[in-house]
């Protein structure tokens, strides 16, 4: 019997129906044990950024294990592709020497810009700054941190109370967010978390103004902006982020998924130069009790080292902001499809495909049935919270590529409305 506990799985359901095991991949395809090819259409979770089998990232993370896997990075120490990892990271950074902490991953990364919000304004003096605000459909990790913030509320079902001092304002109204901080007072408020496009709640681009608007109530009413860029990172959104294109100018910072694309666990807080001073101008002064056994893996950083090379080498950002247009051509029309009820794009390589509230109301199988058929077509993805079809493919797929996702898609929508 099977004991592997699927993440965000119907276990009853996988342990009867079997699971779909993946043996290979090469550029935007992955291979099941049987031999079949799919194309992937959500880079794995958002993360495949520069496509499967690149040798240059296994070839560069065994030289790593064979020198030193890893050692811990607590206290002075360090490694040498940690090192060459945070000088790397400083020349893309969004916000100039900015201090940079790793972690081991999205959700320690967000668990990690909690704490260091609260801790930030307590060195400052002001312990009373604790709130934090968040928006409807937000995804932040799903440590206690994440959780709490979430905006989707079946991922913090049957939980109970995490973490106190959490509001949610809705995600396209940056009124609301300032009505929601002067409710609670700016006093009392730490940090304001954001995902520049919200990614597992469904896909949704910024509102135009939108982010200027919320970054500029943030700083009028001095609390933290805090830009969670795990999905958005590294080229996703056609630049290295997406604070740089919409000229956020973020406090903190997180990452992960593809600084690495995926080849090793790895996350990373970026804090601006503001929130690091504290804790870096006095030796002697504080130190903060925080960190990871895995912080700065070796082996993890070097597969993150040659991971950016490709994307700098082979300009995948520029591609992205170019091939974005296509992707969106490509899955419009779509949108007339009596199974559809709008496709949502215009940033970088995501874009959701809405199944129809009404036919998910009439049949509440349908995502179920639509995400089955496009496997049998060939095409793989997943349905985000609402009822969406997620479109995150790796950054190096080509015109052909999202060509045949569309039409895979199409023709398993037409597959499943015929046979209702």
């Amino acid at each position: 019997m099977n004991r592997f506990w699927h993440p965000f799985a119907d276990m009853a359901k996988v342990s009867t129906a079997g699971e779909l095991v993946l043996e290979s991949g090469e550029g935007v395809r992955v291979r099941d044990t049987a031999g079949r090819e799919y194309l992937d259409a959500t880079a794995g979770l958002w993360y495949t950024n520069v496509g499967y089998g690149r040798a240059e990232i296994a070839d560069a993370m065994a030289a790593q294990a064979r020198k030193i896997h890893a050692y811990s990075n607590f206290g002075d120490m360090a490694t040498t592709s940690t090192l060459e990892l945070v000088e790397r990271l400083g020349e893309i950074v969004p916000v100039r020497d900015s201090a940079i902490f790793l972690t081991s991953g999205g959700s320690d990364s967000v668990d990690t810009a909690i704490k260091l919000a609260r801790a930030y304004w307590h060195q400052l003096g002001r312990p009373g700054k604790t709130v934090f605000i968040a928006r409807d459909h937000a995804y932040h990790g799903m440590h206690v941190a994440g959780t709490s913030l979430a905006g989707i509320p079946p991922n913090r079902t049957g939980y109970g109370a995490l973490l106190d001092g959490v509001h949610t304002v809705a995600w396209d109204d940056a009124d609301a967010l300032e009505a929601k901080i002067d409710e609670v007072g700016a006093e009392n408020v730490a940090a304001f978390f954001c995902e520049p496009v919200i990614g597992a709640g469904g896909v949704y681009p910024p509102p135009d103004g939108y982010l200027k608007a919320a970054r500029e109530v943030c700083r009028e009413r001095d609390v933290l902006f805090v830009a969670d860029e795990v999905i958005t990172g590294f080229g996703r959104t056609g630049a290295w982020f997406a604070s740089g294109r919409f000229d956020l100018e973020p406090d903190l910072l997180t990452c992960a998924k593809g600084i690495t694309s995926g080849y090793a666990p790895l996350g990373a807080v970026f804090a601006a130069p503001r929130v690091a001073e504290p804790f870096w101008s006095e030796p002697g002064k504080v130190m903060w009790r925080h960190g990871y056994t895995y912080s700065g893996h070796a082996t993890a950083c070097a597969a993150a080292v040659a991971n950016l090379t490709i994307v700098a080498d082979e300009k995948l950002p520029q591609r992205v902001d170019e091939s974005q247009h296509t992707l969106a051509d490509l899955l419009s029309p779509l949108a007339s499809h009596p199974l559809v009820g709008e496709v949502r794009s215009g940033v970088g390589l995501l874009a959701a495909v809405q199944l129809d509230a009404g036919a998910l109301a009439s049949d509440p199988a349908l995502g179920e049935k639509v995400v089955a058929t496009m496997r049998e077509r060939g095409v793989l993805t997943r349905l985000l919270t609402g009822g969406g079809l997620q479109f995150s493919p790796p950054l190096v797929s080509d015109d052909a590529d999202l060509a045949a996702m569309a039409d895979g898609t199409k023709d398993a929508l037409d597959d499943v409305y015929g046979s209702v």
